[in-house]
């Protein structure tokens, strides 16, 4: 009956009748919705929050909070998955070198009116980040979120999902380096952040142009270069939370 009950409310998270940050019913209605015992109810509950679909939050006002999935929460137990295998993000780099590009090829593949919008946005990623020259951390967020604008807007679904995940994990490590490197004089210097950004721009154009091959092949050759920015070579992941 656990997993029955689990099972219904599963696919009401997943719907979207039950959002994010939505309270699950309180105990008493959701026996009497379901007909269930109060210990089968509670498995059931146990059951949700083991898959990471809700949280019990505990006090005065405790209860169920739904939590629906989404690329980061998924990128949390792949980057787990991937540190329980010792992972290295030498290992990880090529993932990202591999699939990365094809995003860009998607989103210059997209029809006029899309690409457009596409265009649109990553120009404003672009100047945005150009603002942060000079500083350390902040460049390299809006840099990452530069490639995360690629990822989020290639036009699929199942590969926005899948690169972002893997973009996810990658920026979380990378974000951490930039912490580190910041105070030991590692982090790369303002010739080379300018770099990145003429990168950016050039990876846009191409998109703009509905130049498949050329915004693909581009990625591929900014994410050879910049990587090595980040001294992973032999570095294993490391998860440190949500």
């Amino acid at each position: 009956m656990a997993e029955l009950v689990a099972d219904r409310l599963r696919r009401r998270i997943i719907s979207g009748d039950l959002d994010d940050g939505d309270e699950l019913p309180r105990e008493a209605q959701l026996i009497a919705e379901f007909g269930v015992s109060r210990p089968s109810l509670r498995e059931a509950i146990r059951i949700l929050e083991t898959e990471g679909l809700i949280r019990i939050r505990r006090g005065k006002i405790g209860g169920a909070v739904v939590m629906r999935p989404t690329a980061h929460s998924a990128a949390y137990h792949f980057g787990l998955t991937l540190q329980s295998r010792a992972t290295t993000l030498d290992d990880v780099a090529v993932g990202r070198a591999v699939l990365e590009p094809a995003c860009a090829g998607l989103a210059a593949g997209l029809p006029d009116r899309l690409r457009k919008k596409v265009v649109a946005r990553l120009n404003e990623l672009i100047d945005a980040n150009e603002k942060q020259l000079g500083s350390d951390y902040e460049f390299t967020t809006g840099a990452l979120a530069f490639h995360a604008g690629i990822i989020e807007h290639c036009g699929n679904k199942t590969i926005t999902l899948l690169v972002g995940t893997l973009e996810s994990v990658w920026s979380s490590q990378e974000r951490l380096w930039a912490a580190k490197a910041a105070g030991d004089g590692a982090y790369p210097d303002a010739a080379q952040q300018r770099e990145v950004i003429r990168a950016h721009r050039r990876v846009t154009k191409l998109v703009e142009a509905g130049d498949v091959d050329g915004a693909t092949r581009t990625m591929r050759a900014h994410l050879a270069k910049s990587q090595p920015y980040v001294n992973y070579d032999g570095v294993p992941i490391e998860v440190l939370g949500t």
